[in-house]
């Protein structure tokens, strides 16, 4: 399995000839070295509506021909745009054949800003997704608070990665993400959510050695570089 970091909170996981992208925001993102016409996937999942996370998703989708897998509001809206959907909900999973992605519950807000209009559609509830692709599993855990639970997730799931937002202000910090790091009890660490805009502005690096002097391993993946698993 090959895993791509797209920046922010985008990533792309692929076996054989089948991909998925998570969260794609590529336009909008400065650091981001890919072009959103440029993926070439078989998915695109959505942990929430925020633009900063659904903002490439019905470009890519229709350039594809790929569903659109989300919760059931937004997937609805989604559907709205004319690409195709598949609808779900928290502790639902869905099998797309090449991986399973169960969708898990995150602490923080979802809606889409009609700035126009001045007005904001409910897009259901914020989520994270568990994809189990060759027989691995791996933790998107979207944008979210550090909620207790999370330990309860790591109990029931053997979490080979997980990726973790540390950008505060919006989502944890990295105070909160080590603890997300040891309730989720994952074998590897990968931070995501920071760097993109000045606010959330973090040292990953830090955050990683943090996660060594706790026992876990973690690394930090720059915008374009590539894992293999």
């Amino acid at each position: 399995m090959e895993i791509i970091y797209h920046g922010h909170s985008c990533i792309q996981m692929t076996t054989g000839n089948k991909s998925l992208i998570i969260d794609p925001f590529l336009r909008g993102n400065e650091l981001a070295v890919t072009k959103a016409e440029d993926i070439r996937t078989d998915a695109v999942l959505l942990t929430h509506a925020h633009t900063d996370h659904i903002l490439d998703a019905d470009l890519i989708a229709k350039n594809n021909d790929a569903p659109v897998v989300a919760i059931a509001e937004l997937a609805a809206y989604m559907s709205w745009k004319g690409v195709k959907t598949i609808d779900m909900n928290i502790g639902g999973t869905v099998d797309l054949g090449f991986a399973k992605a169960k969708m898990v519950q995150a602490f923080h807000s979802s809606g889409i800003v009609l700035e126009e209009e001045q007005r904001i559609v409910y897009a259901g509830m914020p989520a994270g997704f568990i994809i189990n692709m060759e027989g691995m599993n791996i933790l998107h855990a979207g944008d979210t608070a550090l909620f207790s639970d999370m330990k309860m997730i790591g109990e029931r799931h053997a979490i080979d990665i997980a990726f973790l937002p540390i950008g505060d202000r919006y989502t944890m910090g990295m105070e909160d993400a080590l603890q997300a790091a040891e309730w989720y009890n994952a074998k590897r660490v990968v931070p995501i959510h920071y760097n993109t805009f000045p606010f959330i502005r973090q040292e990953a690096e830090r955050f990683v050695q943090e996660l060594h002097h706790k026992g876990i391993d973690g690394f930090v993946l720059k915008p374009g570089d590539k894992m293999s698993v």
